[in-house]
Order: structure tokens, then sequence, then C-alpha cells
């Protein structure tokens, strides 16, 4: 008989086990893949973007899907307890842009190993390559079946992750181990993922591979107006765009889908979010009466990139190679506010398997903030990315993973039935 086990060797299953396996609780944690911490080692591009130090408001703020719920775990593991975690066992971590933290070493498998010898040095059972089939309760216990027989403990954590980069093992598993409990799974759908688009520049690949620095992007309303804007790089691809800003902005298309019931939605693109419309008006006017003899395409050369502003010339109907003498006033004004105001229509994102992370999961309603136990199954704890939480990029849905792990496997591990 275990106190503990925990399904599910990714981020938030390798802490919980960390914390649930103190004080030499019998532990034990299964993977279905081979190797622990697949997802952590891909993440920040291999370097592993741990946390991030902003303020608990900024934090929450970056986790747009239900990060108001971390405040309760906040108050007993957080961003600075993640931080003095690793640095204790002698990781060194480095603060970045944003506040997000890396190892000095910029391996991510450093982050990985410190969890893995933690668990190994707590005594932690570990089987891997072990498929799950099924969990059930019975009156002091839940019984887990496996491939390799049947394991009771008093305590079970799913934490198997969402359904995003499946080839890590996240396909899934926990939302039916926690339907089969009694737990409501919300809609799921991906986040952090490519936006498509079916225009004709998108299709013609005008623009694919073209890169934009620090450009607002932003998701419109019915009514035309914004719904969310992130100022971030973006890229247009051969099917729609990607990029930070894109990563971003793509659950508020799914949700805009939703809210407009229909599946084309609008993204307004300015290239010039620093200035307003009118000062940009007036900085071509200047640029192009210095040199009124010159082609506009080539007097306008280093504005913004070359392939980007012979498509907004074609944009706003001027001839690339007229010259400023041709040009007329409500032509400047037209190609000013394609620059600050271009907006083109988009069809949805990529699917859910090529998103970073999944939006939706078990409902936080049947979930005590404050242990991650459910409300439904006494003995049961869920954390991580099973739980409808989901963050951007950039350290907070590890954070959110890391801190909802260690909050249920301390409760799982001083769990008694009364």
């Amino acid at each position: 008989m275990y106190q503990t086990i925990i399904i599910g060797g990714g981020p938030s299953g390798l802490m919980a086990a960390v914390a649930a396996s103190e004080n030499s609780s019998k532990v034990l944690l299964i993977e279905k893949k081979k190797g622990l911490g697949r997802k952590l080692k891909i993440s920040g591009g291999g370097r592993c973007n741990v946390t991030n130090r902003l303020p608990y408001e900024e934090i929450i703020k970056n986790i747009p899907g239900n990060g108001k719920f971390l405040y309760s775990p906040f108050s007993k593991f957080d961003n600075e307890s993640i931080i003095e975690f690793f640095e204790s066992r002698g990781i060194k971590l480095k603060e970045e842009d944003h506040g997000r933290m890396f190892p000095v070493s910029n391996k991510s498998q450093d982050i990985v190993d410190t969890l893995v010898n933690t668990i190994k040095n707590n005594n932690v059972e570990i089987k891997e390559e072990t498929v799950v089939n099924d969990i059930s309760k019975n009156d002091q216990s839940f019984i887990v079946k496996t491939q390799d027989g049947e394991f009771e403990s008093k305590t079970v954590i799913i934490a198997t992750g969402g359904t995003s980069v499946p080839q890590t093992g996240s396909t899934g598993d926990g939302y039916r181990f926690a339907k089969n409990l009694g737990h409501t799974i919300t809609e799921l759908f991906p986040t952090e993922v490519p936006i498509t688009s079916s225009e004709s520049f998108i299709k013609n690949k005008t623009l694919k591979g073209l890169s934009l620095k620090d450009v607002e992007l932003s998701v419109l309303k019915k009514n035309g107006k914004k719904r969310i804007s992130h100022q971030m790089d973006m890229i247009f691809t051969h099917f729609g765009v990607s990029g930070p800003a894109a990563l971003r902005c793509s659950q508020f298309v799914y949700k805009e889908q939703k809210n407009q019931k229909k599946q084309d939605i609008q993204l307004q693109l300015d290239v010039f979010p620093e200035i307003s419309l009118q000062d940009l008006e007036n900085k071509i006017k200047k640029i192009l009466s210095e040199e009124p003899d010159k082609y506009i395409k080539n007097a306008l050369r280093g504005l913004i990139e070359e392939r980007y502003l012979l498509f907004m010339l074609e944009q706003a109907n001027i001839n690339e190679n007229t010259t400023f003498h041709h040009l007329s006033n409500q032509q400047l004004t037209h190609l000013a506010e394609h620059f600050k105001q271009f907006i083109f229509t988009v069809n949805g994102t990529l699917s859910i398997e090529r998103a970073f992370v999944t939006g939706g999961g078990v409902s936080l309603k049947e979930i005590w903030p404050k242990t991650m136990m459910s409300k439904i199954q006494p003995g049961l704890f869920l954390c991580g990315e099973v739980l409808d939480i989901h963050g951007y990029t950039g350290g907070y849905n590890i954070t959110s993973a890391l801190v909802t792990g260690h909050v249920a496997g301390n409760e799982a591990r001083q769990f008694i039935y009364t």
C-alpha cells in the first residue's frame, strides 16, 4: 500500500513526487513513456524557462485561462519557492527579459536532473513505460490498474498534462481518469498555437517567411473593437501567422469564433505601434518630400522590411514606381492607415496537437485551490495542465505546473481518511 501514486512524470508530476516523498512517505510515480520530464527538456528551446520572477499580479495577468485560481496555491509555494528549490540544489538561475528565469547553463537537462535526483534520493519508486488503464476508488484507497498489474494507494495525483505536444506523452489520459471519477472536463482547445488564414496573400505565399519586429497584433470583436492586443514579434507563414504575437492571440481567435458564432475572425496589424497615425503620415510625407523625384518604393526603403512595404503600397493601390509628385494626400493617408490598421481575416488555428499549451481541462469548480484536492473524491489530487488553467509562453505554464504539483504532493503526503 502506497501513501501516494502519481500518474505522469512531467513538470507537475515530478514536483508532486518531490513534495509527496518528503519525510520518506511511500510514493510511486508512473510514467507511460521512457524518460521523465520530456516536456521540460524541450521547453524554452531546450533551455527550460523554469519560472517567471514578475510579481503575482503580473504572473496572473499572463495566465488568461483562470490564473486567479493560483492565488491560493501561491500562498503555499510560489515562483520564488521554485527559484529557491533549484538554487539550493546547485542550479543557478538567471533572469532574462519580462522576468523569464533560465538555468545559467542554458541546459534544460539540469532542471530535469535536479527533479529526478531529488525524488530518487527520497526513495520514490519509479515505473517508466507503464500505461495506466484505469483508476478506481473504494472506501479508504485507490486502485491504479496498469499493464503490469494493480497498485493500491491512499491518495492519487493525476499529473498527466493536456493533449498538446503528444510526443511527450500528453495524450489526454488524465481527462478520462478524472471523468470516470466524477469530474467535469471543460471544452479543450489549442492555445499558444499558430493562426491559420485563407487570405489570398497567404495562399499565394506573398509574405511567407517575413518576420516583423515589435508589432501590435489585435483580435477584433464583432463591432470592430479590439478584444486583445499583443505587441511582440510575428512572422507570416505559408498557412497564416505565427511568432510570439500570433501565439498569444490564438486562444482569443478561438473565443471570438465561439462568441461571433462564425469561423472567420478579423485581426488587425499595426507595424508602427509606438507612433500615432498622424505622426506616421507626417513622417512618410517628410521622407518623400526630401526626394520627390524618387520612386516611392526607393524613397521609403528602410522604413519597414521591403517586402512588407511593397505589399502595403499594393494594398493602398499605389503604384510602387510613382513619385511623390504624383501622390495625392488621400493616397498618403491611405498608406499610413494600412501601416497602422491592416485588417485581415483568419479562420482558426493549427490543431491542439500542434499547440504548446492546452486550453480547458478539469473544471476548477471541483478542486479545492488551497490543497489541489478533488471536491468530489477525497484523496484524489489534480495538478498541472490537466486542470483548466493555461497561460502564455514565458515561464507561466511551467510555474503553474510546478506550484500546483508541489501543493498537491504536499497535501497528498499528509492526507488521512477521517
